[in-house]
């Protein structure tokens, strides 16, 4: 009698096992698995350090975001390259780590022009070699002016000194960030004030001139008006503008990139990525010029007034 209690106690101990090991399976097959949403993000050009512009997945739930590679690297130049989120929830007990890549292409870090159009070319001064682009009437530099002389021969100034920049009233030019990088500066332009744009010297080469007020004017309004003129003249993607880059198309194929800009007090730099602002010849006042921008979150374009001294981009327009 003894031996069946045994016996039967052994069996309930057994069976208590087994409910107990099913349980803690079920619970551990019941957590839950987040939702985590990454996509892949655009192009990035060569030098672009990695930010929470392309590293920026969410998740359905409070967790701990580990990315590799991190904030901050630079990637190399190459096509497909893995991005990889590893998340740990915060709780635990109820949802599952998960993981999730991603891929991004590193270019060269060129300007995108408009593959479906064709562009004619244009020789400045200095040997320099740029795309052009025929909109309406109108035929404009498809990429920001770089001369570091006037038209007969004569050397546009360089200042670097942030004090001397602000109080110049002669033409000069500078670099963004005063950067020596060809590379950067073949694809951004040089900065220059409004006395380099209006010298007598002449920037331009022999056939082209700084377009007036009044030729921007003819542009945007050939585009459409000022209220969509951005979008069609912006460069698209996010090399060389700032995310969103909102409606840009460049249908035009102006291909507008954003050069940055150097202000008159202190002589800072600011607005890489976010706005493309560019000289008229047109005066508004003894202090002051008319220009125009383009901004990487707005569509349309802008109409503005700026110091003379401050330092902007520059297309120029063929004479007719």
């Amino acid at each position: 009698m003894k031996n069946v209690k045994r016996d039967f106690c052994y069996f309930l101990i057994i069976i208590g096992l087994v409910l107990f090991t099913t349980n803690c399976k079920k619970d551990t097959n019941d957590k839950i698995d987040p939702i985590i949403t990454w996509s892949n993000p655009s192009d990035i050009g060569f030098g672009t350090l990695l930010s929470d512009i392309q590293l920026n997945a969410i998740a359905n739930v409070p967790g701990t975001f580990v990315y590799s590679p991190g904030f901050g690297t630079k990637l190399n130049i190459g096509s497909n390259q893995i991005l990889k989120l590893e998340f740990s929830p915060l709780d635990g007990s109820k949802y599952n780590n998960a993981s999730k890549t991603v891929i991004i292409n590193v270019t060269d870090g060129g300007i995108i022009f408009n593959p479906n159009l064709t562009y004619g070319t244009m020789t400045d001064q200095e040997g320099n070699v740029y795309k052009t682009i025929s909109i309406g009437t109108q035929t404009w530099m498809a990429e920001n002016l770089r001369t570091k002389h006037f038209r007969n021969g004569d050397f546009i100034q360089n200042v670097t000194d942030d004090a001397t920049w602000g109080k110049l009233t002669t033409g000069a030019y500078c670099n963004y960030k005063n950067t020596n990088n060809a590379d950067t500066i073949n694809r951004l332009g040089r900065l220059y004030n409004w006395f380099a744009v209006t010298d007598s010297r002449n920037i331009a080469p022999l056939g082209w001139h700084v377009p007036s007020d009044s030729e921007w004017t003819t542009l945007i309004n050939f585009v459409g008006g000022e209220n969509q003129a951005g979008g069609e003249m912006k460069e698209m993607g996010t090399i060389h503008w700032l995310s969103p880059n909102t409606g840009a198309t460049n249908s035009t194929g102006f291909t507008a990139i954003s050069g940055g800009l150097r202000f008159s007090f202190f002589g800072s730099f600011t607005d890489i990525g976010w706005w493309a602002n560019f000289w008229t010849s047109t005066s508004f006042d003894d202090f002051h010029a008319l220009d125009r921008g383009i901004s990487n979150m707005l569509e349309k374009s802008t109409h503005g007034i700026d110091d003379k001294t401050y330092g902007l981009s520059v297309r120029l327009i063929k004479d007719k």
